[in-house]
């Protein structure tokens, strides 16, 4: 019989008998490997929203028509991440990791070629689809791995290596775009993170907790049941949803009101202000020290509730407001998730990696959803229409993050 990977590896080199621990050799390991896939997926995932101006015009598309781009590939990846999680669940966390992001990068690259939107948008449910199985994965992969009284500190990590990901990704496009177009600025960014998949190939330590399963459909669906009775986590899927909603509708859309008068800021310009993601790497690692020692719920809704103010800042008519408000609303944003995406894996009564990949999937229609609707808002109302929608999605975060119970797992 031929073993997985993982069961070969816990075979011939003696099985971990203890969780990694912050500290622990294997841990920085862990902590470089899944930062350089996060970079990766993340700089994908996120490379078409500094651009959406320039697709607008290159494609002659409305900006809700443009935000396509962005909201087919998290809606790919939406639909495949439950399924693409299943299959980690029969594979192992780690080849579902390596086979995701090494093709979502090849097809970053074919999105360069491509000659008009809805080509382009064809791509882009194809690499969404692909990158479905790191995020959901490596939650799972790190409950799996890591002692639970360090998971709060190591899925903040993960988180800060999204958000750097993300950041790098809008920074690099936005540059590249200026010199060379989009297309330019597509390929840059792919290059990249193919680079970041090889590294994570190289550098992820084999898994030493994973026990393979066979699909059973049945069984899944039962734990698919279990998963979504409860309650408490229910209501963090809602929470997902609406944080990514309204994170993803004020990025989107301030990329128009940044790049029309009166400010008429270029890509490079427009892409160097999404280095407020720097604080969401600072601030989700806090979240996830400040939930391990002092509770979750406390610290989510405190996440929330900056968020809100952070959009509330945006709205006067001053650059200063702007960066501002963004700053702290992605300072709370990415605190808020980092609890919540933590809080899924340790409460899920079964399947901790269906459980997040529920939550993944939730957060990720949000950004479909809400990113594509924010630009009927933006047509309509302009930017005061904008950060209307996305306080009262952040409001619907808050409502859920009150009610939890401050005694849930």
């Amino acid at each position: 019989m031929t073993l997985a990977p993982e069961q070969t590896s816990q075979q011939t080199t003696g099985r971990q008998t203890a969780r990694l621990r912050h500290g622990d050799p294997g841990m920085r390991r862990v902590r470089l490997g899944l930062f350089a896939a996060g970079l990766a997926t993340f700089a994908l995932l996120y490379t078409p929203q500094p651009l959406l101006p320039l697709l607008s015009g290159a494609f002659r598309a409305s900006p809700a028509g443009a935000s396509l781009a962005m909201s087919a590939g998290t809606a790919a990846l939406a639909l495949a991440i439950i399924p693409v999680s299943s299959l980690s669940e029969v594979c192992g966390r780690r080849a579902v990791m390596t086979v995701s992001v090494l093709a979502a990068a090849v097809l970053g690259l074919a999105a360069a070629a491509s000659v008009n939107l809805t080509m382009l948008v064809a791509v882009r449910v194809l690499q969404g689809f692909a990158l479905a199985g790191v995020p959901a994965t490596a939650m799972a992969y790190l409950a799996e791995e890591v002692d639970r009284s360090h998971l709060g500190r190591a899925m903040g990590l993960y988180v800060a290596g999204n958000a750097i990901g993300g950041l790098s990704g809008r920074i690099i496009a936005g540059i590249l775009a200026e010199h060379g177009g989009w297309r330019v600025a597509d390929a840059g960014v792919s290059a990249l993170a193919l680079g970041c998949a090889i590294a994570f190939a190289v550098v992820l330590p084999r898994s030493a907790f994973f026990t393979p399963s066979p699909l059973r459909l049945r069984a899944l669906a039962g734990t698919l049941g279990r998963n979504l009775a409860d309650t408490g986590l229910l209501r963090l899927y809602v929470i997902g949803f609406a944080l990514m909603g309204a994170f993803v509708t004020v990025y989107n859309y301030l990329t128009f009101r940044l790049s029309a008068p009166p400010w008429s800021l270029s890509s490079s310009v427009i892409g160097a202000l999404f280095t407020v993601y720097l604080a969401g790497t600072y601030t989700s690692t806090m979240a996830g020290r400040l939930a391990d020692r002092a509770g979750r719920r406390g610290v989510l809704t405190a996440g929330v509730m900056v968020a809100i103010a952070g959009v509330a800042l945006t709205l006067p008519a001053s650059i200063a407001c702007i960066v501002a408000g963004l700053v702290v609303m992605t300072a709370g944003f990415f605190a808020a998730h980092s609890v919540a995406s933590g809080w899924v894996g340790a409460r899920a009564p079964v399947a901790p990696a269906q459980a997040s990949a529920l939550y993944l999937c939730l957060y990720y229609i949000g950004s479909s959803v809400a990113g594509s609707a924010g630009g009927v808002f933006w047509a309509r109302g302009g930017w005061a229409a904008v950060a209307l929608f996305a306080a009262v999605l952040l409001a619907i975060a808050l409502a859920g993050a009150v009610s939890l119970s401050s005694r849930a797992r």
